[in-house]
C-alpha cells in the first residue's frame, strides 16, 4: 500500500510540477508556438480560448485561489512609438473556468502579481507574456518589430526579454519604436504590494 501511495504522489508531482512549479516544460524559443499566441497590434486582451493549453508548457498551474508561499509584485510598462499600451486586468485569471495562476493581474496598472503555493523565485517575463497570449522575443512584441528595447529599473538590457526572471518591485519597460520622453525607472506600488 505504501508503494502504491508513493507512486501516486510521484505521478501527481510529475504531472503538475509538484503543485505550482514554474519551470517551463518547453524552451523559451517555443513559447511563441503555443496555441493562442498573437502576433497582432495592440491592444491585447487576455487570451482565454487556449489559455489552459498554454499553462502546463509554460510551467504554470491553474489554482483554485491565490497562494502566497512565494508572494511579490513586479510592474510592466509597454510603449509603442512613445504611447503607453495598457496591460489588461485578469491576465492569468480565467473567470469562466474559475482559476488563477501564479502570474496574474487584477487591474490595468501593469502590476504583475507573483503568487505561488511553493517557494519559487524563477518566474519569467516570457511566461507572463505567453500566458497573456502575446508574441514576444528579442526583436518583436505582437506585430511590432521596429527596434524593440527593454529596460529594468531604468537600465537598458540586452538579450531576450522572455528569459528575464521577475524580481520584487521591478519596473520592466518594453519600448518599441520611438521611446517615450522618459523611460520609467521605478513604480509606486500600493501599500502592501
Amino acid at each position: 500500500m505504501a508503494v502504491l501511495a508513493a507512486i501516486v504522489i510521484g505521478v501527481i508531482a510529475l504531472s503538475n510540477g509538484g503543485g505550482g512549479g514554474s519551470k517551463p516544460k518547453i524552451s523559451v524559443a517555443s513559447f511563441n508556438t503555443l496555441p493562442g499566441i498573437r502576433k497582432t497590434k495592440a491592444p491585447w486582451d487576455p487570451e482565454y480560448e487556449f489559455l489552459a493549453d498554454r499553462l502546463l508548457p509554460l510551467g504554470l498551474t491553474p489554482l483554485p485561489q491565490e497562494a502566497v508561499t512565494t508572494h511579490y509584485h513586479s510592474h510592466l510598462d509597454i510603449f509603442v512609438n512613445g504611447k503607453k499600451v495598457t496591460v489588461p486586468a485578469l491576465i492569468g485569471i480565467n473567470p469562466g473556468a474559475n482559476y488563477i495562476t501564479e502570474l496574474h493581474t487584477h487591474d490595468t496598472r501593469g502590476v504583475i502579481h507573483v503568487e505561488s503555493p511553493t517557494k519559487n523565485d524563477h518566474f519569467t517575463l516570457g511566461q507572463f507574456v505567453a500566458e497573456w497570449g502575446v508574441f514576444l522575443n528579442g526583436r518583436c512584441m505582437g506585430a511590432y518589430c521596429n527596434g524593440l528595447k527593454w529596460y529594468v529599473n531604468g537600465k537598458r538590457q540586452t538579450g531576450n526579454p522572455q528569459t528575464y526572471t521577475l524580481q520584487p518591485h521591478d519596473e520592466v519597460a518594453i519600448v518599441i519604436g520611438t521611446p517615450p520622453a522618459t523611460i520609467p525607472s521605478s513604480y509606486k506600488f500600493l501599500a502592501g504590494e
